[in-house]
This record gives structure tokens, C-alpha cells and sequence, in this order.
């Protein structure tokens, strides 16, 4: 008689349209790993009945996404350094003995798809960082480690900024300005953290704000080129890239975090660029 699969879930609200079943699949083919995944609608009020009962059904592993990963950095009763620093949780793992691990993949995503996939260079590099939300707060630390030369934070709210640039200030070289005050000066990378573009909403950048060769890069993905790339190419930016090999990065990493093993992703980016392009 076999073992019981064991079980993972991703969670968030709403989840229907997330690629993380897609990839995890390909990780467990890849590396010879016995799991399931699946996905899990939840609302921020139902976040630890849902989670409890995961558990109590012998659930391994869980992912989290928006809007709930504040809340699970609440419930783990473990965190990692780097979940402690960006103050959320995005990858749980459950233990035998009741544990309940939180970490945050979100940075290590980004920078290796930047510095390993793209060959972009952030260490002594002058990085502008739009928005001040949970994802930008789950990056900055990271992107600090790499000693850029500066990085700007620039959000609507100048104050929402000012609060993120206070927690990473004694990290490295970072400063807050609101979206409506970029100076008039050049980056060698601008990295969208906002969600402007879900609303079709383009960002006050102009072609004085890229760098010939330069980097800009979007956190969001999907099908068809995001608003944000769309508007960085028309204005004449080198490199414009989403962020779908930061999602298969970061969840490379929360594979390892409950398997203990990485998954190669270079094949699993390109299948995922496949899968959107067929829009399945």
C-alpha cells in the first residue's frame, strides 16, 4: 500500500488565476518529488480556520499571496530572517512536532531572476523603487545587500514612503519621494512594484528617467505585455521584462524550503512563457 501524496496548497483571495499549481507540478516531475498541489480560495476573516484545518489534515506546506501574507506571518510561530524583515510570510511549512514555519521567498525571487536570468547588474547601481506596499517592502532588504549606489523609493503617498525607507535606512543607501517629485535623472534600474498597471493606470516616468542599456523591470506578469513594460519600451527603454521569472524564482525557493532540494527553473520560465503565451 503507498503512502499518502503528500499535500501543498497555495492560498489567497482571489486565486483562481495562479500559475503556482503549474509550476510546483513541473518542480515535483523534475526532481522525482511525491506531492500535490492545489489551490485554495480565502478570505482574510476564514485565514486560520482555513490554515487549522489544512494542518489537521496532514497538510505539509502552504503558499501564500495577496492579500493574506501579513496575516501569516501573524500565524507562524517560526520566521526566518527574511520573512522578519519584509514583515510578511509567503511560504509556511508544517512540521511533525506542530511547528509552523513562515518565510518570505519574494526577494531572493527577484534578485536571482535580476542577477541570474537577466545578467542585471544591481551593485553599484542607482535603482528606482515604485511603490511602497508589501511587495516593496519584501524586496528592499535584498536589493540593499547588493550595495546599490542609491536606491529611491517613490510612491503616490510621500509618508508611506518615508515609513519603508526608516526600516531599511541603516541597511544602505535609500531615500522617499513621492511619484509626482522624480527628479530629473537617470536609473540603471526601475523596478514596478505598484499595482497601477492592474487598473490600466500608467506612472509618471518619462525618457529622462532610463539609462541607455538600463533595466526596467515589472513585478506583475501575464499573457500580454503589462502596462508597465508596455510604457517603458515606448519610451524607449533597452530592457523591459515582467516578473514571471521572479514568480518561478521565488517559488523555487519555497520548494526547497519544504523538500530541501531547488528546482533548476530556467526550463520551468520558459514553459511558464509557453503556457501564458497559449493563455491556458
Amino acid at each position: 500500500m503507498k503512502a499518502p501524496i503528500d499535500q501543498y496548497v497555495v492560498i489567497g483571495h482571489p486565486i483562481g488565476h495562479s500559475r503556482s499549481p503549474f509550476i510546483h507540478r513541473l518542480f515535483a516531475h523534475q526532481t522525482g518529488e511525491r506531492l500535490e498541489y492545489a489551490t485554495l480560495d480565502v478570505e482574510p476573516s476564514q485565514f486560520a480556520a482555513k490554515v487549522d484545518q489544512f494542518v489537521a489534515t496532514g497538510g505539509l506546506g502552504m503558499k501564500i499571496t495577496v492579500p493574506l501574507k501579513e496575516l501569516a506571518f501573524a500565524y507562524a510561530l517560526r520566521r526566518s530572517v527574511r520573512a522578519q524583515r519584509a514583515g510578511a510570510v509567503n511560504t509556511l511549512r508544517f512540521g511533525a512536532d506542530s511547528e509552523v514555519f513562515g518565510d518570505n521567498t519574494d526577494g531572493v525571487g527577484l534578485i536571482t531572476d535580476l542577477t541570474v536570468n537577466l545578467r542585471c547588474e544591481l551593485t553599484d547601481a542607482r535603482i528606482l523603487l515604485l511603490g511602497a506596499g508589501g511587495a516593496s517592502r519584501g524586496v528592499l532588504g535584498p536589493i540593499l545587500d547588493l550595495q546599490p549606489r542609491e536606491v529611491l523609493v517613490a510612491n503616490r503617498t510621500g509618508e508611506r514612503a518615508l515609513q519603508l525607507v526608516q526600516l531599511f535606512e541603516a541597511d544602505g543607501a535609500v531615500r522617499a519621494c513621492t511619484l509626482d517629485a522624480l527628479p530629473d535623472t537617470p536609473f540603471d534600474v526601475i523596478i514596478n512594484a505598484t499595482a497601477a498597471g492592474l487598473a490600466g493606470q500608467q506612472l509618471p516616468l518619462r525618457a529622462v528617467h532610463l539609462t541607455p542599456g538600463g533595466m526596467c523591470y515589472d513585478m506583475m506578469y501575464g499573457p500580454e505585455p503589462t502596462v508597465f513594460v508596455t510604457q517603458m519600451r515606448a519610451l524607449g527603454a533597452a530592457r523591459a521584462v515582467d516578473g514571471r521569472g521572479m514568480l518561478v524564482e521565488q517559488a523555487a525557493e519555497s520548494f526547497a524550503v519544504w523538500r530541501g532540494v531547488r528546482p533548476r527553473t530556467a526550463a520551468v520560465i520558459d514553459k511558464l512563457t509557453q503556457s501564458l503565451a497559449a493563455n491556458l
